[in-house]
């Protein structure tokens, strides 16, 4: 199973706990460019991660191009996409990233945000692109955890 998920934190507890082991995903794709340049943060991320899950950190714009080659390279077609932001989600998706259900868990409240879930908050300018995204036949699935209950319908 691929799962595509906006998560400002990325990597932590409850990727590793529950998406991964929800998943069976066995490679761990986070589509950043920050972090893309970043190999000290890569290494910290990656700590946290199982030793029988790889871990991958690109550009939002090269992921594509990324997933394919790295399903074509493993025998295990099961990968977590990681965004931090609801525009990151929306440029990988324009730029040839496609997917059908994009899971929303967890974006961090902030002035000029509004709540729309317990764990989501979102600006005018997410859901802009959220609605984009669901527009061109996405499903958008907010969850923090594999077990809860879709919280928000859009």
């Amino acid at each position: 199973m691929t799962l595509v998920r906006i998560d400002n934190r990325l990597i932590h507890g409850q990727i590793i706990e529950t998406w991964l082991p929800y998943t069976g995903a066995k490679n761990v794709v986070v589509a950043n460019d920050e972090l893309a340049n970043d190999v000290l943060q890569q290494e910290i991320m990656s700590l946290a991660i199982p030793q029988t899950v790889r871990s991958y950190f690109v550009n939002v714009e090269h992921l594509a191009e990324e997933v394919v080659q790295l399903q074509a390279a493993n025998d295990s077609s099961e990968v977590l996409v990681l965004f931090s932001s609801c525009p990151d989600a929306k440029r990988a998706f324009d730029s040839g990233f496609g997917f059908e259900v994009l899971n929303i868990g967890n974006v961090h409240y902030s002035p000029g945000r509004k709540q729309v879930s317990p764990s989501v908050a979102l600006s005018d300018e997410d859901e802009s692109c959220l609605r984009q995204l669901f527009r061109k036949g996405v499903e958008l699935d907010f969850r923090c955890v594999p077990n809860d209950p879709v919280q928000v319908r859009f």
